[in-house]
């Protein structure tokens, strides 16, 4: 389901940088997260969804963001869209990606960062994935109910959401490159997260 708060906004990039410049800002991993993650796996988790979320931050790339709501829908992950975006949300670049799993994706979509932190749960954590992290991604602990959040690609998140994030972690790479594509460091991420909290696909959905 598709919340639409408005007419669809897009806004011109400002440089040719699709380079993903992903980040996050405290650790947090509290010795309690074992714990808590069975709990949410047993009790919070409706049945055939995920507790954890996928966040993208003013999305720049129409297919990112396609190949990112195909990724989510086919975990039953739910994803929360912060405009403005860089792009008309129905952009055939956009379907083209997602193909048909758009229509599996559980999506929210919000006017601007401050309506997205309104409408959060006051006890998920947000992890923002970034080339500027404090803890590599193999060893950070995530929570069941995690939101992962991703940047934009030409230019990441400015300050204030460094400021306002529980976590920043990054995906090690060689020493000769940059960056990864934020599709390719959200699936990274989400797989790994789903993995650690045991929210993986473990039989075909029934429904």
């Amino acid at each position: 389901m598709i919340r639409r708060p408005g007419k669809p906004q897009a806004i011109p990039l400002k440089k040719p940088n699709y380079a993903t410049d992903c980040r996050i800002n405290r650790q947090g991993t509290q010795h309690y997260t074992r714990l808590r993650n069975v709990f949410c796996a047993l009790f919070l988790q409706p049945k055939g969804k995920c507790a954890l979320r996928l966040a993208l931050y003013q999305p720049d790339i129409p297919q990112n963001t396609g190949a990112l709501l195909r990724l989510a829908a086919c975990f039953a992950v739910a994803v929360d869209l912060i405009e403005p975006f860089g792009f008309v949300f129905d952009d055939r670049r956009l379907r083209r990606a997602a193909l048909d799993y758009a229509a599996l994706a559980q999506v929210a979509r919000h006017a601007s960062w401050a309506a997205f932190m309104a409408s959060r749960a006051a006890d998920s954590r947000l992890v923002l994935m970034t080339t500027t992290g404090d803890v590599a991604l193999d060893r950070f602990a995530f929570a069941a109910d995690d939101t992962i959040l991703l940047g934009r690609e030409s230019a990441g998140v400015p300050p204030q959401v460094h400021a306002a994030v529980d976590a920043r972690v990054v995906i090690r790479l060689r020493a000769q490159a940059r960056s990864l594509n934020v599709a390719q460091a959200g699936a990274i991420a989400l797989y790994e997260a789903l993995r650690q909290t045991g929210q993986l696909p473990t039989e075909p959905d029934a429904e």
